[in-house]
């Protein structure tokens, strides 16, 4: 299974937080998952360390470098058909990272893990 992960989901399992899901400790840990790590997290966790909203032990560049090679994420580019795919996407999120990361699952046929809600109104198979 190729798996999108949510940049939430990404930090908790940096931190191994409590909040993540058995279900989401187990489906990132399979060896048989491909689990991606999106262009579009790793301008979220820039976006939210440069308003301070997001302390990072190091620079984002490589903190999110190091954790993704660290916990055998695959990157995945945000590309023509994911952004092309937006306008067609339904106002249900408002957060503009989420739309992304739900339009690259939909244009990759990805499933995605995260325990947001809203996100499960869309298309895809979410899983947590």
């Amino acid at each position: 299974m190729r798996i999108l992960l949510d940049t939430c989901t990404f930090l908790w399992i940096v931190e191994d937080s409590p909040r993540l899901s058995q279900q989401a400790r187990e489906l990132f840990s399979d060896p048989g998952n491909e689990v991606l790590l999106s262009a579009v997290s790793a301008w979220e966790v820039i976006q939210k360390h440069v308003s301070g909203k997001l302390p990072l032990p190091d620079t984002p560049d490589r903190f999110i470098t190091r954790h993704r090679k660290a916990h055998g994420l695959s990157p995945l580019a945000l590309d023509e058909d994911a952004v092309l795919y937006l306008p067609r996407l339904p106002a249900l999120h408002r957060d503009p990272f989420d739309r992304m990361l739900v339009c690259q699952a939909i244009a990759q046929g990805l499933s995605i893990l995260t325990p947001d809600p809203l996100v499960s109104q869309y298309p895809i198979r979410v899983l947590w």
